[in-house]
C-alpha cells in the first residue's frame, strides 16, 4: 500500500518511536494520522488528530477503534520494558509486560480488522524487537513479550491475508530513545526505523530488519542453543551501560 493518502493509527505517539512514525506519516503525505497516548494531553505533534488509547484497556481500545474507523494503516508501536526476570522477578510485572506488548496489539488489530478490511485490507505494522530471538539477564520479561509478539504476527499474518490486509514485523536492536538512554552503543534514529518500516509496507514486506543489529542476530537463529548463546553472549559483552 502507498503511505501517500493513507489513514494511520499509531500506538504510543507522544514520544520515540511512536512520536516518529507520526511525523514521517505526516512527512510522507498521509491524509490523517491518529497519535494516541495514554494521556492525551502529552501528544506535542502538529497536523496529528490526537486520541486517548490504553492499549491494556478493552474499553478504550474499542473506542479508539470507533473514533478511527476509517484507518487504513494501523502501527503498533506502544509498548513497556520493566527490567524484570522471569523466575525472581514479580509475576504481576511480567503479566504487565504481556498484556502492554502482546495482548494490547493483538486487541487493536481484532478492533481495527474489519475496518482494514473495508478499505481494501490495508496494513498493520507490529514494532517488535532483536530481542524477540534472545534473552538476557534482567530483560528476561521484555523478551517474552516480544517473542510472543513475533508470534502473535506471524499468527494474524496468515488469519488477516483473505481479507488482503499486509502484516509487516519491524525488528531492530536499539533506538535513540528514552528507554535505551543508558546504553553507550549504536543505535538507530528513530525517523530512520520509521521510515525503513514505511519503506517495508510500501515494498509489501512482511519482515523489516532495520538495522545491523537485528540482521546479525536473525542470521545465527539456525545455530544450536549452545552456539547461539555463546555468540551472544560474546556480542553483548561488547555493549557498555552508561
Amino acid at each position: 500500500m502507498e503511505i501517500k493518502n493513507s489513514v494511520a493509527l499509531v500506538t504510543g505517539a507522544n514520544r520515540g518511536l511512536g512520536r516518529a512514525f507520526a511525523q514521517r506519516l505526516l512527512d510522507r503525505g498521509a491524509r490523517k494520522v491518529y497519535a494516541t497516548a495514554r494521556r492525551p494531553e502529552t501528544v506535542d505533534l502538529p497536523g496529528v488528530e490526537v486520541l486517548a488509547l490504553d492499549v491494556t484497556d478493552p474499553a478504550s481500545v474499542r473506542a479508539a477503534a470507533r473514533a478511527a474507523s476509517d484507518v487504513s494503516l494501523l502501527v503498533n508501536n506502544a509498548g513497556i520494558s520493566t527490567g524484570t526476570d522471569l523466575v525472581t522477578g514479580s509475576l504481576d510485572v511480567v503479566r504487565r509486560e504481556l498484556e502492554t506488548n502482546v495482548l494490547g496489539g493483538l486487541m487493536m488489530i481484532r478492533e481495527l480488522a474489519p475496518a482494514l478490511a473495508a478499505r481494501g485490507g490495508g496494513a498493520v505494522v507490529n514494532v517488535l524487537s532483536a530481542m524477540s530471538w534472545f534473552g538476557v539477564k534482567g530483560g528476561n520479561a521484555y523478551h517474552l513479550s516480544k517473542a510472543a509478539a513475533w508470534a502473535m504476527t506471524n499468527g494474524v499474518r496468515l488469519e488477516l491475508a483473505d481479507q488482503g490486509t499486509l502484516v509487516t514485523a519491524v525488528h531492530l536492536g536499539l533506538a535513540d530513545t528514552d528507554m535505551s538512554a543508558g546504553w553507550q552503543v549504536d543505535k538507530i534514529s528513530p525517523s530512520d526505523l520509521a521510515d525503513a518500516a514505511l519503506d517495508g509496507v510500501e515494498a509489501g514486506s512482511a519482515e523489516v530488519l532495520a538495522d545491523q543489529w537485528s540482521r546479525d542476530i536473525k542470521a545465527r537463529l539456525p545455530l544450536t542453543p549452545e552456539e547461539f548463546d555463546a555468540a551472544m553472549a560474546r556480542a553483548l559483552a561488547g555493549l557498555t551501560a552508561a
